[in-house]
């Protein structure tokens, strides 16, 4: 396995099987110059959204990168505020411009159940909005769309009138917070899991089990996440602003982790936190 190399999506897409990550990467010099660095890595996948607000500058970095279009992967994610078919279209078209593109190779749904529209019949508003990726799909502004922090139940409201079912769930998923539930039910229906926050948003360089299992290995916490991520067959999504940690980040295919040591990093519980819940979430 390399940084190469790719999962296959239900619709055929292929996905870098390592994406880089643009969460709470601020705007403007930081964002471009983290994503020029990951591109310098060899990073070809890259993962950003709306409410991120760093859409332009990304768009900025693919172009000064001069690497063509085709030999990158780019996700972004609708905002919270636009889940109806007309503001999720218009919001899509935002994104294209904002990043410089004509078309996404993967576009989510970034939240099921925002606070703007949780008391106004949210599963109709979650419908209507999953019509608009599907015609925005079927009009080839995206090649692949999908969701992000659903569990079961919102995937059920979406098969009501779904056409096309998504391909993709971007979820937290680290170290000590796994929600078998979901993965289950995703892994059940060929949907690709891609973990966001891999590092538990940084608390999980603090566990002990983790440190002492990267001393034994000659690697970092950081990397051991991420290969224990990929063995489990999920898409780790690493963030960070530094270019010598991102480069690190992708340096996680030379080596593996034993099913012991898969079991001591599986029998974390609760070490960095856990996921926002999507039907209780003040945004």
């Amino acid at each position: 396995m390399s940084l190469m190399n790719t999962y296959t999506l239900e619709n055929g897409v292929k996905i870098p099987v390592l994406g880089f990550g643009t969460w709470q990467t601020p705007a403007g010099k930081v964002a471009t110059d983290a994503v020029l660095a990951a591109l310098d890595a060899g990073f070809t996948h890259i993962d950003t959204a709306e409410m991120y607000g760093n859409e332009k500058s990304i768009g900025q970095a693919v172009k000064a990168s001069g690497i063509a279009r085709s030999d990158l992967f780019i996700t972004s994610k609708l905002d919270n505020q636009a889940h109806t078919y007309e503001l999720a279209t218009q919001a899509l078209d935002r994104s294209l411009s904002d990043l410089q593109t004509d078309y996404l190779d993967l576009f989510l749904i970034h939240w099921p159940n925002p606070k703007a529209f949780r008391d106004h019949d949210w599963e109709k508003h979650l419908q209507e909005t999953w019509r608009a990726l599907e015609d925005a799909y079927t009009a080839g502004k995206v090649k692949a769309i999908g969701v992000s922090n659903f569990k079961p139940k919102h995937f059920e409201v979406l098969k009501k009138t779904q056409k096309i079912q998504p391909m993709v769930d971007q979820i937290r998923i680290c170290p000590g917070d796994v929600d078998r539930l979901t993965i289950d039910y995703c892994q059940q229906h060929d949907i690709l899991l891609e973990a966001y926050s891999p590092f538990g948003t940084g608390q999980i360089f603090a566990n002990e089990t983790l440190k002492a299992l990267a001393q034994k290995k000659k690697r970092s916490v950081a990397q051991l996440c991420l290969r224990w991520s990929l063995q489990h067959g999920y898409l780790p999504l690493p963030k960070s602003v530094h270019p010598a940690r991102i480069k690190e980040n992708t340096e996680v295919f030379d080596f593996e982790l034993t099913e012991s040591e898969m079991q001591q990093i599986d029998a974390l519980k609760g070490v960095a936190g856990f996921a926002t819940d999507p039907d209780t979430a003040d945004f």
